[in-house]
């Protein structure tokens, strides 16, 4: 049934029926990410968030200050960090992980740690080579030595359950389009935190918390969409309870499904001539980088286009892991798994693969 929308307020119909969009949207959220709803800031995208963020939160760096940053992030979780250090003079401190193992070990960050150190960015999964460091611990050590984390959870989120909280994130940032909501984006923040900050925005703009960090009219369709794709993962396996106790069920699920089905592939692909596979830490998503010696990436993944496998070639944005891997722009194929994905899926991919190497193809 169609209903009137207007701009936010309590006075007609169509104003609280976008009040009420925007709060379920928050609700939904919340419930999704282990967080208060009342701290979940909506925008454009991560990257947007993100670099509207760093602005806020550099405008009380010194020089001197220093800012974490990893060499395994997203360039969303780095770019406006490294941008914001360099317009305030804070020193800029890199954290590395092991190329040959794919992980970070919590050490690394500890080792970079001091007592000026005023922010630790790191993601909470690679969505290059799927890693997932221990970012509870990383969170302790940065809150021990009196910095804030801004954790990217947009790979993350699409893969397993969310607790903001016991991560110990100050802000976890995640976009509703990777859980098969629509294209936005999201922090979620504490609220006693959010409060102390103050964001540029019009002067008509409402000082309250989260909205005065977010510009302009809110996209109250997207709100809707996002709220309906949360629904969809609570609802998944028909699991009873509240929302967010169905989340758990419904994520818990999605994990062991994924897994599965990484498990088979990762099978095939060490089966295949000059393969070399990065995604190898112990704990990380169905997301599976490769290479195959003296093989174009781009070739192998338009190949695979023709037959129905969607396995791009590139470094998506993970300038920095694609790099330090030494793969450069070119990166690898990406083999990625959602919920949707299946057995058919599977055997589809490794048919393709299969027929690239036989030898007697006429390319």
């Amino acid at each position: 049934m169609l209903s009137p929308l207007a701009n936010r307020g309590m006075t007609t119909a169509a104003e609280r029926n976008a009040e009420e969009i925007v709060w379920q949207c928050r609700r939904a959220l919340g419930d999704l990410l282990g967080a208060d709803p009342g701290g979940v800031i909506f925008g454009r995208s991560m990257t947007a968030l993100t670099f509207d963020l760093s602005r806020t939160l550099s405008s009380t760096w010194r020089k001197g200050d220093e800012i974490i940053v990893s060499r395994l992030d997203h360039d969303a979780n780095v770019r406006p960090w490294v941008i914001a250090a360099e317009r305030t003079g804070a020193v800029l401190r890199w954290v590395d992980f092991d190329p040959a193992t794919g992980e970070l070990p919590t050490a690394n960050v500890e080792a970079v740690l001091t007592e000026h150190t005023k922010l630790v960015a790191i993601t909470a999964a690679s969505n290059l080579i799927g890693t997932m460091p221990d970012i509870r611990a990383i969170a302790a050590l940065a809150h021990d030595a009196g910095a804030l984390t801004y954790v990217d959870g947009v790979h993350y989120t699409a893969h397993c359950a969310v607790d903001v909280g016991e991560l110990g994130a100050d802000f976890y940032a995640c976009s509703p389009y990777k859980f098969l909501g629509p294209h936005c984006g999201v922090v979620a923040g504490r609220v006693e935190l959010l409060a102390e900050l103050n964001p540029d925005k019009l002067l008509p703009s409402t000082d309250r918390v989260p909205e005065r960090f977010e510009l302009g009219t809110l996209p109250y369709e997207l709100m809707a969409g996002t709220t309906a794709a949360v629904d969809f993962l609570a609802n998944a396996v028909g699991a009873q309870g509240d929302r967010r106790i169905r989340l758990a069920a419904g994520m818990a699920a999605v994990a062991h499904h994924e897994d599965g089905l990484r498990e088979a592939i990762e099978a095939a692909l060490h089966g295949l001539p000059g393969v070399t596979v990065y995604s190898r830490a112990k704990r990380r998503t169905p997301t599976l980088l490769a290479t195959f010696e003296g093989h174009d990436p781009t070739a192998i993944s338009a190949f695979l286009a023709a037959r129905g496998v969607n396995a791009p070639a590139g470094s998506f944005y993970a300038y920095e892991p694609s790099r330090r891997l030494g793969l450069g722009a070119a990166g690898g194929v990406r083999i990625g798994l959602a919920p949707y994905n299946d057995a058919a899926d599977v055997d589809r991919l490794i048919a393709g693969l299969t027929e690239y190497f036989t030898p007697t193809r006429t390319r």
